[in-house]
């Protein structure tokens, strides 16, 4: 075999969203910037943050440690949270399958061959209730991924809860709910955008109120990073986001230090290993500037961004998979080294299929490893004080703000998303790093280089049975049966007046409608009918 070439020393190197790297730093490249330990940096769990959320961040407590699951019937769900919980998994993750995410129930003609494939499948309360059968939800903490419908699975997951005997107020976790990422990257909807955002706005005013313990929106920037970003943009645009999302609490007649302590933040974890560290240093520095001074919240809570991470699932390649442990190590490694507060992190077959039991625990003792072994979360931001992580945070910071400034001139995020502004910026940096991989200016270990003459490994991979579609169909049939049609009809017309009332909360009679057996495509077809159906203009 011939020895590997060191690569030339290139005349220009750049981050992946751009910024220009020298050959080294020293005290002069902070100086120019008139940076200083006060403004800049601060003492861990001190304005600005900058250093992390918490003074002694994981020597007080480890990062919580997730993996993403769903897949088929909640049955087959439930037995694999029960296994990331015996094999020390600290929160539940949970992944609903595309019929779910859009609002359809799973015998729509829509959700026909997508039943189970991508998520688990949940449609009603007897779904949810098989879902986290012999879970007791006062004791986990649980994420959903779910956006367009967020308002039904929340009312289900309530529900179930209430049917444990645990009342809503003890209910912790994180809905993700976040619809501006949707119409920016992911294409999830069901209605228009500002039909989306009054739901969101009557969640903010009743989870407030009603689940003070629980994260009613997770502002979720792993999504545009998905769809092409590069890191600045994906900080740039969740940033804006967030601010959306409080302007619209304000408007809701809420205070904002009532809800703002409430919302968190979902970032991606690429490959660019300091620019990552960077852009979470940078993130948490100017989410405490905004609150306290566009916002003027004045509780500290208020002013913390605190973050889940989950590592790229766009840098999985088919390609040599074995090589996609190492990339989900080395990005883990750099979102604890930015301080996240929680953790997910991907199997290397995600590029094939839904992560076999095998690969998800490979993946949980990626971060176990690291965790107990490394010693790496003994102290509070290791990195403070390197003139390159100080430096890059601030060019970060500095380019994310240029972003912003640009979509506050539009007249804010849900302006700037109906002109397709983040969308054709995203869309530009997709572009340029595809044709940076084709031409061979950006490497990717086994794609473009160091390339074996065998593509793929040959590696087992989970197997969704077609008969899981069927299962849920037939049990979904069985559930409507046994209902009262007199109280379902009732049910409806409630949610469709409240949702053609402004003033009314749609929340309380959503909550009543999964109680009484109203499906989840049947309360989001009144969503499609009272709301509009969103069709995307296509930005290019």
């Amino acid at each position: 075999m011939a020895p590997v070439k060191k690569p030339e020393t290139d005349a220009e190197v750049r981050t992946i969203s751009g910024i220009p790297l020298k050959n080294s730093y020293g005290p002069e490249d902070l100086a120019a910037r008139g940076w200083t330990y006060e403004k800049n940096l601060g003492d861990p769990g001190q304005y600005p943050y900058t250093r992390g959320p918490h003074a002694t961040m994981y020597r007080g407590r480890p990062w919580t440690m997730r993996m993403f699951a769903g897949f088929g019937t909640p049955e087959d769900t439930n037995k694999r949270f029960k296994f990331l919980l015996e094999n020390g998994q600290t929160g539940l993750s949970t992944a609903f399958d595309m019929p779910t995410l859009m609002g359809y129930d799973p015998d729509h003609e829509r959700s026909l061959g997508e039943v189970g494939r991508e998520g688990v499948s949940v449609a009603s309360l007897d779904d949810m209730m098989r879902l986290f059968g012999d879970i007791p939800l006062d004791k986990v903490s649980t994420s959903m991924t779910i956006n367009a419908p967020a308002a039904v699975l929340l009312a289900l997951y309530v529900a179930v809860a209430e049917k444990q005997g645990v009342s809503p107020d003890k209910l912790r976790g994180t809905l993700q709910n976040d619809m501006l990422k949707e119409f920016i990257a992911q294409k999830e909807w069901i209605s228009p955008i500002r039909g989306h955002m009054r739901i969101i706005r009557d969640m903010l005013g009743w989870c407030t109120r009603t689940m003070p313990q629980w994260n009613t929106i997770s502002i979720s920037g792993y999504h545009i990073r998905e769809a092409g970003a590069t890191g600045v943009q994906e900080l740039a645009f969740t940033l804006a986001d967030g601010i959306g999302y409080v302007q619209l609490g304000i408007e809701a007649g809420l205070d904002v230090d009532e809800f703002a302590p409430r919302l968190s933040y979902f970032w991606d974890v690429h490959n660019d290993f300091f620019e990552e560290i960077a852009k979470f240093r940078a993130g948490r520095r100017m989410w405490a500037k905004i609150m306290r001074e566009r916002f003027g919240a004045k509780n500290p809570k208020s002013w913390l961004l605190r973050t889940h991470a989950q590592t790229a699932g766009v840098s999985l390649m088919a390609q040599q998979p074995m090589n996609n442990v190492i990339r989900t190590t080395m990005q883990a490694l750099a979102a604890v080294l930015g301080g996240t507060q929680s953790l997910h992190t991907n199997s290397y077959d995600e590029t094939y299929a839904l992560p076999t039991e095998a690969a998800a625990e490979l993946a949980l003792r990626t971060q176990q490893v690291i965790y107990e072994e490394t010693n790496v979360a003994a102290v509070a931001d290791p990195l403070a004080g390197s003139y390159y992580v100080e430096t890059l945070t601030d060019q970060v910071e500095a380019a994310a703000w240029e972003y912003i400034n640009k979509i506050d001139a539009m007249g804010g995020i849900v302006r700037a998303v109906e002109e397709g502004y983040p969308q054709r910026e995203i869309s530009r940096s997709a572009f340029e790093f595809q044709r940076e991989v084709d031409t061979h200016r950006r490497s990717i270990v086994g794609v473009n280089k160091y390339v074996s003459p065998d593509e793929g490994d040959n590696i087992p991979t989970l197997k969704i049975d077609h008969a899981a579609e069927q299962g849920q169909i037939d049990k979904l049939k069985a559930f409507r049966s046994k209902r009262d049609a007199a109280v379902v009809e009732r049910s409806l017309a409630a949610v469709k007046a409240a949702l053609g009332d402004d003033k009314q909360n749609v929340m309380p009679p959503i909550l009543d409608a999964v109680k009484n057996h109203v499906t989840l495509g049947e309360i989001c077809d009144l969503f499609r009918s009272e709301l509009g159906e969103y069709r995307d203009p296509a930005y290019l």
